[in-house]
C-alpha cells in the first residue's frame, strides 16, 4: 500500500468540490424537471376532463360552465388554485367540420430553486373533444 505523499495532501478535498457543484446541478435539474412535467401532465388531465365534460353536457351554452368547473376541482385536488391557473373554453380555432369543444388550461411554472428560470414561463394543457349530441 503506497503511503500519501506530501504533494497529494488535500486531493480528495479539491477533487469533491470540483464534482460537488455539477453533481448538485444534475440532482436539483432533475427534480425540477419532474416536478414541471407532472405539473404539465395535471393541466392536460384538468383540460381532457373538462372538454369530456363539455361534450357530453345537454346544453351547449352551459357547457363551458361546467367545463370550467370540472378542471377547476381536478386542479384543486392536485393542490393548484384557479386565480394562478387560467382555464379557457371555446371552440377550436380553426373551426372543425364537427361540432367540437376546446379546453386549455395554462398555469405560470415557478421553480422550487432559484438555479433554474423558468422555461417555458406558462405551461399549458389542451384538450379538443367533439360534442356529442349535436
Amino acid at each position: 500500500m503506497r503511503t500519501v505523499g506530501k504533494q497529494e495532501k488535500g486531493q480528495n478535498l479539491v477533487e469533491f468540490a470540483l464534482i460537488l457543484p455539477i453533481f448538485l446541478l444534475l440532482v436539483v435539474g432533475t427534480a425540477e424537471f419532474g416536478r414541471a412535467w407532472m405539473m404539465k401532465n395535471i393541466l392536460t388531465g384538468a383540460a381532457r376532463e373538462g372538454a369530456r365534460v363539455a361534450a357530453v353536457a345537454d346544453d351547449p351554452t352551459a357547457s363551458d360552465n361546467t367545463a370550467r368547473v370540472v378542471a377547476t376541482a381536478v386542479l384543486f385536488s392536485a393542490g393548484i388554485t384557479v386565480p394562478p391557473a387560467t382555464i379557457s373554453c371555446c371552440d377550436p380555432i380553426p373551426p372543425t367540420p364537427y361540432n367540437a369543444v376546446q379546453v386549455e388550461v395554462s398555469y405560470p411554472y415557478t421553480p422550487f430553486s432559484g438555479f433554474f428560470p423558468s422555461l417555458p414561463p406558462t405551461l399549458k394543457g389542451k384538450a379538443t373533444m367533439r360534442r356529442e349530441r349535436y
